[in-house]
C-alpha cells in the first residue's frame, strides 16, 4: 500500500540550503499579498497571514506537489467579500470549513482526474490572464495612501527601487545560483533604503502585521438551515474556484520540473487546509502560482522550502512584525513584476499563426475573463464549453456514409465517424429512404454510437424504413446499443465476433 504522508522522499535530493533560503523569500513574497488579499476581502490583515501560514504549512506536508506553494488568494477574496459585508467574519470561517469539506470529498472522490478535460489553449489563457493580474495589482504600489499616484520624488524613488530590484533578479542568475537572486534583491533593497535614509513606502504602510498564533476558533454560527442556505452557494464557488486553480497551478509546475504530481491528494489537502484555516481565524485560500514560480525558479523541488515559508511567515507575525513592517515595498513590487514577467506564456504568442483559430479564439477568451474579471474559475469553464463545443462541432462534420450496392440488390452504408448529438442531423440526411432498395444494411464498423441522441436518431431512421416495409440491418453495433433500440430483434444482424463492446453514455434515472 502506497504511503499516504510522505513529508519527505528520501530517494531525492535535497539541497537544504536551497530550500531554506527559497523558504524564507517565498514568505516574504507572501506577506504582502495575504495583508492585500485580506483587505480586498473586508477582513482584518491578520485573517489572510493566517490563512497563508495553514494553507501553506498543511498543502505542503499533505499534498500532491512538492515545491508547490498554497495561501489567502485573491480569487477566494473576490467571492468572499459581499459574504464578509452582509455576515461578518464569523459566517467567512464558517463558509471556508464547508468549502474545504467538499474539496476533501472531491478528492476522495477522485474528480481531480477531471482536469484531464482542460486543454492546453485555455491553461495558456489561465496563466496569461494571471500574469496580467499579478502585473496589474502591483500598479497599487505605485499610489500612496489616499488613492493617488504617486509624484516627483517620491515617483522616481520608487520607480528607480523596483527596476534596481527587477534588475538584480534578472542579471544576478547569470552569474552565480548559490543564493536565490530573489532574496539577494529584497536584502539589497532593504540595505540601499536604510543607508540612504530614503523615504520610500514600507509594507508598515500597508497594515500592521503584529499578531501571535493562530488562535483556534470554532465559528460562531447558529447551526441550522438557514445559515446553510447562506453559505452553501459561496462555499460550493470556493471549492471549485480553488480545485481550479490549484490543480492548475499542479499542472504547471509538473511541466516545468517535469515530474508528475499527484491531484487528488492535493485536492484532500487543500480541503483540509481550509478546514483547519476556518477554525485558525483564517480566509481560506488555494495555489499560488505567482509564490510557487518564485520557490520553483529558486531551484526549491521539496517539501522543505514550503515548510520554511510557513514557519517563516509565523515567525514574522509573532516576532518580526516591527523589522518586517520596515522592507521596502519597491522591492516586492520589482520581485512580482519579475513573477508576472516569467509567468507570462510568451510562446502562445509565436504560436498565433501556427495554432488553430479555434484555439486562439479560446486562449484570448480566457485570458480576459480572467485579466478582466479576475474569476479564473469561470474563466476556466467558459474555456472548457468553448473548446467542448468547437470539438462537437468538428466531430459533428466528420461523420460519413459510403453507399453501395451490391450483386443481390442490397445497398449498404458503412458510416465513418462518431455519431452523437452533433452528427445526428448530418447523418439523417445521407439516406433515400423512398429511393433505397427493399433491403437496407447500415455498418457501424468505422464508427461509434455515443451518446442517447445517436440511440434516437437510429430509432427513428428504422422506425421510417419499417413505415415503408423495408427491411434494415444494422450491423457492428455494441450489446448496450442494441438494448436500448426498441425494435433490435427485428433489425439488428448481430455478428457476435466482430460487435465492439464500448459503452453508450447515458442518463441513469
Amino acid at each position: 500500500m502506497e504511503k499516504y504522508l510522505n513529508l519527505f522522499d528520501f530517494n531525492q535530493k535535497v539541497n537544504y540550503k536551497t530550500e531554506v533560503l527559497s523558504g524564507l523569500t517565498v514568505a516574504l513574497a507572501l506577506v504582502p499579498e495575504a495583508v492585500a488579499f485580506a483587505i480586498i476581502a473586508g477582513l482584518s490583515p491578520l485573517t489572510g497571514l493566517y490563512a497563508a501560514f495553514v494553507m501553506g504549512l498543511v498543502t505542503t506536508i499533505l499534498g500532491g506537489r512538492p515545491g508547490m506553494i498554497s495561501g489567502a488568494t485573491g480569487a477566494v477574496a473576490v467571492v468572499i467579500v459581499t459574504l464578509a459585508a452582509s455576515h461578518g467574519p464569523e459566517y467567512v470561517f464558517g463558509t471556508v470549513v464547508l468549502a474545504g469539506l467538499i474539496q476533501v470529498l472531491a478528492g476522495f472522490l477522485r474528480l481531480g482526474k477531471l482536469m484531464r478535460l482542460v486543454p492546453h489553449p485555455v491553461i495558456f489563457g489561465f496563466v496569461n490572464g494571471l500574469a496580467i493580474i499579478i502585473f496589474m495589482s502591483q500598479l497599487d504600489q505605485f499610489k500612496d495612501a489616499s488613492g493617488h499616484w504617486l509624484t516627483g520624488q517620491s515617483l522616481y524613488t520608487f520607480l528607480g527601487l523596483v527596476l534596481l530590484t527587477m534588475l538584480i533578479i534578472w542579471v544576478l542568475p547569470k552569474l552565480t545560483k548559490a543564493i536565490p537572486a530573489s532574496l539577494v534583491a529584497i536584502l539589497a533593497i532593504f540595505g540601499i533604503v536604510v543607508a540612504f535614509g530614503m523615504d520610500t513606502k514600507t509594507v508598515g504602510d500597508i497594515a500592521s502585521i503584529q499578531g501571535g498564533f493562530p488562535p483556534f476558533h470554532l465559528p460562531n454560527i447558529p447551526l441550522n438551515l438557514d445559515t446553510l442556505a447562506v453559505i452553501f452557494p459561496y462555499a460550493v464557488i470556493i471549492a471549485g474556484v480553488g480545485l481550479i486553480e490549484s490543480l492548475l497551478t499542479l499542472n504547471i509546475i509538473d511541466e516545468i520540473t517535469e515530474t508528475r504530481g499527484r491531484g487528488n491528494k492535493e485536492a484532500v489537502a487543500q480541503g483540509v487546509a481550509n478546514i483547519l484555516s476556518g477554525v485558525f481565524s483564517g480566509m481560506g485560500g488555494c495555489a499560488m502560482l505567482g509564490q510557487s514560480l518564485i520557490n520553483i525558479s529558486n531551484g526549491a523541488r521539496a517539501r522543505l522550502s514550503g515548510i520554511v515559508a510557513a514557519v517563516a511567515l509565523l515567525t514574522f507575525v509573532m516576532f518580526g512584525a516591527s523589522l518586517i513592517e520596515q522592507l521596502p515595498m519597491a522591492a516586492l513590487t520589482g520581485l512580482m513584476i519579475m513573477v508576472a514577467i516569467g509567468t507570462f506564456e510568451w510562446a502562445s504568442l509565436r504560436t498565433f499563426n501556427k495554432m488553430p483559430k479555434s484555439d486562439i479564439f479560446v486562449m484570448v477568451v480566457v485570458t480576459l475573463v480572467t485579466a478582466v474579471l479576475h474569476n479564473l474559475a469561470l474563466a476556466v469553464i467558459i474555456g472548457v464549453i468553448i473548446a467542448a463545443l468547437v470539438f462537437a462541432w468538428d466531430n459533428a462534420k466528420r461523420i460519413r456514409a459510403r453507399k453501395s450496392i451490391d450483386e443481390e440488390g442490397v445497398k449498404h452504408y458503412e458510416i465513418y465517424g462518431p455519431l452523437f448529438f452533433g452528427s445526428v442531423t448530418v447523418f439523417n440526411e445521407k439516406f433515400d429512404i423512398l429511393n433505397d432498395p427493399n433491403e437496407i444494411i447500415i455498418d457501424f464498423k468505422e464508427s461509434r454510437v455515443v451518446d442517447m441522441s445517436a440511440i434516437e436518431a437510429l430509432n427513428k431512421i428504422t422506425e421510417r424504413y419499417l413505415k415503408v416495409g423495408k427491411k434494415v440491418s444494422l450491423r457492428h453495433l455494441s450489446t448496450d446499443c442494441q438494448k436500448l433500440l426498441q425494435n433490435a430483434d427485428k433489425i439488428i444482424d448481430v455478428n457476435v465476433l466482430e460487435d465492439p463492446t464500448y459503452k453508450v453514455l447515458v442518463d441513469k434515472v
